[in-house]
């Protein structure tokens, strides 16, 4: 299987689980656990296997980002004082962990 079936199917799995996802009453904490626990185990299946390039590490990032996006919401800007989108910065800062290009070759030399 190839890495577009494997982003496939784990933005498959986003949207089967994402009313826990837009669900207010959870915490954002408990969100990324899901997102770790599921979404990155559906994407990183057999990644020992992969011989990531370039391109594929720059798929996976922006995957990656856009579930993040998702799950974390827009940021309210204290200066504009309006609503905006989480820089990359701030979205790896808020997930305290490592990216998913980090984990695949944390995988790779267990």
């Amino acid at each position: 299987m190839d890495l577009q079936e494997r982003i496939k199917n784990a933005n498959k799995t986003y949207f089967m689980i994402q009313k826990f996802f837009k669900n207010k009453n959870l915490a954002k904490k408990l969100k990324l656990r899901l997102k770790n626990i599921i979404i990155d185990k559906t994407l990183t299946y057999a990644s020992e296997t992969w011989t990531l390039t370039k391109r594929d590490s720059k798929q996976l990032n922006i995957f990656e980002r856009q579930v993040y996006r998702r799950i974390l919401g827009l940021v309210h800007d204290n200066e504009k004082e309006n609503w905006r989108i989480s820089t990359n910065k701030e979205i790896y800062a808020s997930a305290k962990k490592p990216t998913i290009i980090e984990t695949i070759r944390l995988n790779r030399l267990r």
